[in-house]
């Protein structure tokens, strides 16, 4: 049986140091929900077709994604959590197709046409706890089933008030996501026995303790399965105006960095 020198244990045991060193938490926060809007998000199930809203997120550097969190609504109250899917997207036109007729106002900096990568309560590639935050809590608007529509007539003004609970999802990703530098749109949906779950608008420009801003921050965008491969901007297609706003929504990621690998030796 072969031993290590002592030399060998020593350079061995510097090595694995420097590489620990080397990596550094990460945390983008932005987990501060507001009244603004809350969106409409879900996985497709029995007699519900998929919906899907994303909000933006930026990284420097090669990155293992380990938990996040994220605020919404369950409305109309009373419904249990039956599952939560996080997908993971790039920026258009990465994995997408750019030589069809897009359906909508633009794709300019949109999520991509398909997922990035992906993880679910489903097959156990993360687990997750909630908790309630406000038994009654009401945005100004919506984005409701049925309110997703195609180029020209995309804009509805929104779906008008809604009140649910208000509620905080803790994911711990038993597979955690691996993602080169990049600029990603993080896709929360929770399943219910009953009505949806709705993600939270939140601060924008992002502001306050603890939140982490980055630019370019880009808009919240929803689809559905009517709009698929295609999304559009929350505030400027749906809800629209003379002066259509813009949102970001309630979340958080955390993970560390990956260290870049050490040149080989001539």
């Amino acid at each position: 049986m072969k031993t290590l020198t002592s030399t060998a244990l020593v350079l061995a045991l510097c090595c694995a140091l420097s590489e620990a060193s080397a990596q550094v938490a990460f945390t983008y926060n932005n987990l501060t929900p507001n009244n603004q809007i809350a969106i409409a998000t879900r996985p497709d199930s029995a007699g519900k077709f998929e919906i899907e809203a994303a909000d933006d997120f930026l990284l420097t550097q090669a990155t293992t994604i380990n938990t996040a969190s994220f605020m919404g609504l369950i409305a109309p109250t009373g419904g249990t959590v039956v599952g939560v899917t996080i997908e993971i997207y790039r920026v258009f036109p990465l994995d997408s197709s750019t030589v069809r007729t897009p359906q909508v106002l633009t794709r300019v900096n949109s999520p991509s046409d398909v997922a990035f990568d992906s993880r679910s309560s489903d097959d156990s590639t993360l687990t997750f706890t909630s908790a309630l935050v406000s038994p009654s809590f009401t945005v100004l608007n919506s984005v409701q089933p049925g309110g997703i529509h195609p180029f020209p007539n995309q804009t509805t003004l929104g779906n008008g008030p809604l009140t649910g609970q208000e509620v905080q999802f803790n994911v711990t990703f038993t597979n955690p996501f691996t993602l080169p530098a990049d600029h990603y749109f993080f896709v929360p949906q929770v399943q219910l026995s009953t009505g949806d779950f709705y993600w939270l608008s939140a601060s924008r420009p992002i502001s306050g303790a603890g939140t982490t801003p980055f630019a370019p921050d880009l808009q919240a965008w929803t689809r559905d399965v009517g709009l698929d491969p295609d999304w559009s901007r929350v505030g400027t297609d749906i809800v629209g105006g003379a002066n259509p706003p813009t949102f970001n929504t309630a979340f958080s990621v955390s993970g560390v960095t990956i260290p870049a690998a050490a040149p080989k030796a001539p």
